[in-house]
């Protein structure tokens, strides 16, 4: 039976599947192996993942959750889902600084794609990591460590899976709190700057049939006061919603103000439930914080064509940092994430639009999502793109991990 991502859109080109049980089982199978690449839990929505050699899974390996305390880390398999960490973690009194929409996404393959929750003080997932465990292309089981390896250790962390198979990795933690979150409807365009940086973390939802932003989630600290009713001119959702306007809202995770553990309200999904059927394309451009309404603004041009094939957007901020190849990289950003309907066809056409509209803005975007940037232009809105290619053929070059996609974008 032939493979696909979640999604259904990428049908995987791969000669043969694995499903290892043990570290020197896969370093093994890498070593045997001329092409291969990891597979986690199918959230990406390209093919920057499909290979046509061996598809491996890590999630047959020993799934491990080991705290430092005295270092305020935690070691996880790469393979296991943040809601499954973060259930661990609670439990001993740990939090994630942050968590993106769905629990349900593997830590490395997240990681990897720079893939992010929403806060303008908070970083993408990839920010907290620590440590990484690699077996490389020769099957060597390697350590990277930020505190050691500086320079090279900000290249690979959000590696897009070219380095080798993660199969271990280290968060930084913060003590456990509780969190509110609250549902307001139908926000005025030009409060979102103020919107989006009034709690701990904050989505705006919009359809592009109005002016208005139709929803804003905030998801602030358990001990601080809840918005006034009159909140910039909003008013409060009376009951539970879903992003997506007609799908059930006990899928998400609780609302109206209610406390509970962080990891029950930072992500929009409950672990214990499937988002969406996969029924959908994603897309996601970072541009700069500051030129947040500009681009918006850039965006009514297409508001026409993006309607038509929308199912929901959502805009959410991200935190500057180092990291090569980060769509925050050195610049605060906002995040305008598209779930679009399950066309391809319908679709593209519509990315295309959109990414051109926002080229003054020189969009980033996110690696696990449908682009279709030029290879010129993308590598000229990363000041270490370069840096990052040479990295990459230093420590794979064979190609063992390389895509068709990764050639595309990254040349040998």
């Amino acid at each position: 039976m032939p493979r696909r991502n979640w999604a259904g859109n990428v049908r995987y080109a791969a000669r043969a599947y694995h499903r290892p049980t043990s570290i020197d089982e896969l370093r093994r199978l890498v070593a045997g192996s001329n092409r291969i690449r990891a597979v986690g839990s199918g959230h990406s929505f390209n093919r920057f993942g499909d290979t046509d050699g061996d598809l491996v899974t890590l999630a047959g390996l020993p799934p491990a959750v080991d705290v430092e305390p005295d270092r305020a880390r935690v070691t996880v398999s790469g393979a296991l889902r943040y809601g499954d960490v973060a259930r661990q973690l609670y439990a001993q009194g740990y939090a994630l600084a942050n968590l993106a929409s769905l629990p349900h996404i593997s830590v490395a393959g997240a990681v990897a794609t720079a893939t992010h929750g929403s806060g303008q003080t908070h970083g993408n997932l990839a920010t907290s990591v620590a440590g990484l465990e690699l077996v490389t292309a020769d099957g060597d089981l390697l350590w990277f460590d930020r505190d050691t390896d500086g320079d090279t250790f900000a290249g690979m962390v959000v590696g897009l899976g070219a380095f080798g198979l993660v199969t271990r990795v280290t968060l930084d933690l913060v003590p456990s709190f509780e969190v509110r979150q609250y549902a307001r409807l139908d926000l005025p365009r030009e409060a979102l700057d103020e919107a989006l940086g009034s709690a701990y973390s904050v989505s705006v939802f919009t359809d592009w049939r109005t002016p208005r932003l139709r929803e804003v989630w905030r998801k602030q600290l358990a001990d601080q006061p809840p918005p006034p009713a009159d909140w910039l001119g909003t008013t409060a959702a009376d009951q539970p919603r879903h992003p997506v306007l007609g799908m059930p809202a006990e899928n998400c995770t609780p609302q109206l103000g209610v406390p509970g553990p962080w990891h029950e309200r930072l992500p929009h999904f409950r672990l214990g439930f499937t988002p969406s059927s996969g029924d959908e394309l994603q897309s996601e451009y970072h541009v700069p914080r500051a030129a947040a309404a500009d681009a918006l603004a850039a965006l009514d041009d297409v508001a026409h064509l993006i309607a038509p094939v929308l199912q929901v957007c959502e805009l959410r901020t991200v935190a500057a940092d180092e990291l090569w190849l980060s769509p925050n990289h050195r610049r605060d950003s906002l995040a305008l994430h598209f779930t679009w309907i399950a066309d391809t066809a319908a679709v593209l056409p519509v990315v295309a639009a959109v990414e051109d509209r926002l080229t003054p803005f020189a969009p980033r975007p996110h690696w696990g999502k449908v682009f279709v940037t030029d290879p010129a232009e993308l590598a000229a809105r990363y000041p270490r793109y370069a840096d990052f290619a040479a990295l990459l053929g230093s420590l794979d070059a064979r190609g063992t991990f390389r895509t068709d996609q990764l050639d595309r974008y990254f040349p040998r």
